[in-house]
């Protein structure tokens, strides 16, 4: 009998093309997100909230899930949120309520930013030190879980995602602020020295990579879902202009480069290569 996948924040940005993903394996999908509607005949729609985790037969209410990918994150774009902090306790409670009701396998959407500033490759072993709500929720929440997983025998997969492109006018990055000033007819785009490295993951690569590693329990605990590759961000702005035929060029140093950013940071992309049969 094929597995009982639950995905929350299904409707949401990475969630999307996660369900496209999944869609293409032998699982039954259940979804729980405020905005489906039902219509989408590949997946059966929780109304159960997954945050009301205080009433009897939660885990039933939710679908009772052999396995659970949580995207769910309230303002994952706005790092200085309050919303974050606030939501965080909700997140435990999930996470407990679905590792005590018997889930087999929980795998939750992390952030390279809960690592915090940081120089070079980042693998499971990397010390986090967050500089941001955001951060420090996620990385909070990732202490908590492997505790709580660990303590009722749940195969834990923590998916550390970096920068993702791709589906760009929906990621409020700097790709959308481009498509924005390029359809405004706009012909320049004030720019930072383009010469920082980052690690950029195209979305349809990301959401393969997370639900492989998903669906796995051989590999556990963090997981980069990267590209493994660091790309200066002038690189892949100019790229993303050529590739969309924009009529708009970049002016560089009209911005500083911001201090707490790395020269360069990505990811290690070991295990994710092993989860994905790449040598």
């Amino acid at each position: 009998m094929s597995d009982t996948i639950l995905v929350t924040g299904a409707c949401g940005y990475i969630g999307r093309h996660v369900i496209d993903e999944l869609s293409k394996r032998d699982v039954h999908i259940l979804v729980a997100d405020p905005m489906a509607d039902g219509s989408d005949d590949r997946y059966q729609v929780i109304e159960h909230s997954i945050f009301d985790t205080d009433v009897d037969g939660f885990f039933e209410k939710v679908g009772s899930p052999d396995r659970v990918i949580h995207l769910a994150w309230r303002d994952g774009f706005n790092h200085g949120s309050k919303a974050h902090l606030a939501n965080l306790s909700g997140h435990v409670d999930f996470v407990t309520a679905l590792a005590e009701g018997g889930t087999k396998s929980i795998s939750i959407m992390g952030s390279m930013h809960e690592v915090g500033y940081w120089e070079g490759a980042i693998d499971e072993n990397t010390p986090c030190n967050p500089q941001s709500f955001y951060g420090i929720a996620k990385n909070a929440l990732r202490q908590a879980s492997k505790i709580i997983c660990s303590k009722n025998d749940v195969s834990l997969k923590w998916l550390r995602g970096y920068y993702i492109v791709g589906d760009d006018a929906s990621n409020h990055s700097i790709f959308a602020k481009i498509i924005e000033k390029a359809q405004a007819g706009e012909k320049a785009f004030p720019f930072t020295s383009g010469r920082n490295k980052y690690d950029f993951i195209d979305v349809n690569e990301l959401a393969r990579q997370i639900v492989a590693a998903s669906l796995q329990d051989q590999v556990e605990g963090e997981i980069n879902c990267c590209s493994g590759k660091p790309v200066s961000l002038g690189e892949q702005v100019e790229a993303f202009i050529k590739k969309n035929g924009f009529d708009i060029t970049l002016e560089y140093g009209k911005f500083p480069d911001r201090p707490y950013d790395s020269p360069a940071v990505w990811g290690d992309a070991t295990r994710i290569n092993e989860i994905m049969g790449r040598a």
